[in-house]
């Protein structure tokens, strides 16, 4: 049986400490890191209340309230458990030692390390900013240093982006100079659908037109619709057929599931009403001198 008292004189014999020293510091260190364990208990709290407040109960949609919890939340955990960690660290080297002239060596190390860290630095001061002003959130798919894809984390530092292909991209908040956020406020789907040259343009107007009401007045899709779905006509004329563009303007995030809803839908009813999707085709010319025989095509018999 191992006897805590002779453990604890042993230990004050070697820190050359008084037992009673020894134990009243002992005793503040556990009460140090209680502290600091239900400091950190209340930190992850205060997360969870934010998270339930802005809660909305839907589950298919996050609203830019949800995503500004979510980010918020998630930067108070991160952040306030390193915090929470280093006081209790310095509280617990105080107790043996005097800190304050290891907090001015600190400071004096810091600055110099900060003129060899300056990209680190301005990571963090972009992250600040980034937050401050709010330019996207947990949830959000953005565009932002080269690469897309939707906010699974951020820090103070780095922003983590998974793309279509399920590849976590890590990206320095110093590196983003530009961000286009795709689900901020409201969403636009462009859907460009191309008849052929043949077919009488008015129709396929009306026939579009029709699908696009239909398509905005379904009660499965009108939640996720911001407004009816417009056909502003004729985009352009090209090479094998005539391109008639219409806009679905949506709720953040959905743009990309109504697009393929909607191109679906309108492949069905191009093929109903007879409609013919134009396919690439060219028109070739010959032209011959009048006094040349004309060649034989398709192995035709020679002159």
């Amino acid at each position: 049986m191992f006897d805590l008292r002779d453990i604890i004189e042993s230990l004050a014999r070697f820190l050359d400490v008084e037992y009673t020293v020894l134990i009243r510091k002992s005793v503040a260190i556990l009460f140090i890191w209680f502290g600091a364990w239900v400091v950190n208990q209340l930190i992850r709290l205060a997360a969870r209340r934010i998270l339930k407040a802005v809660d909305d109960g839907d589950d298919s949609t996050l609203t830019l309230r949800e995503k500004r919890g979510q980010t918020v939340a998630q930067l108070l955990r991160s952040v306030g458990r390193v915090v929470v960690v280093v006081v209790a660290i310095l509280l617990t080297l105080n107790t043996f030692v005097e800190i304050t002239p290891l907090l001015a060596g600190a400071g004096i190390l810091g600055l110099a390390i900060s003129f060899g860290a300056q990209s680190l630095v301005k990571d963090v001061l972009s992250g600040f900013f980034i937050l401050l002003e709010n330019q996207f959130a947990v949830g959000d798919v953005i565009e932002a240093g080269g690469k897309s894809g939707v906010v699974e984390r951020m820090t103070m530092r780095v922003v983590q982006l998974r793309d279509v292909e399920g590849i976590l991209h890590f990206i320095p908040n110093g590196t983003i100079t530009v961000v286009s956020n795709k689900t901020r406020g409201w969403s636009r789907s462009v859907v460009d659908v191309g008849v052929a040259y043949e077919t009488e343009v008015d129709m396929a107007l009306g026939v579009i037109k029709d699908e696009a009401v239909k398509f905005s007045e379904d009660p499965a899709w009108k939640h996720r619709l911001d407004g009816p779905v417009e056909v502003p006509g004729v985009e352009r004329l090209d090479d094998n057929g005539v391109i008639i563009r219409t806009l679905i303007r949506t709720v953040p995030g959905s743009q990309w599931e109504a697009g393929r809803e909607f191109r679906r839908r309108i492949k069905n009813r191009l093929d109903h009403e007879g409609i013919e999707i134009p396919f690439p085709q060219r028109v070739m010319h010959v032209r011959l001198d009048s006094d040349q025989p004309v060649p034989p095509l398709f192995g035709g018999p020679r002159p």
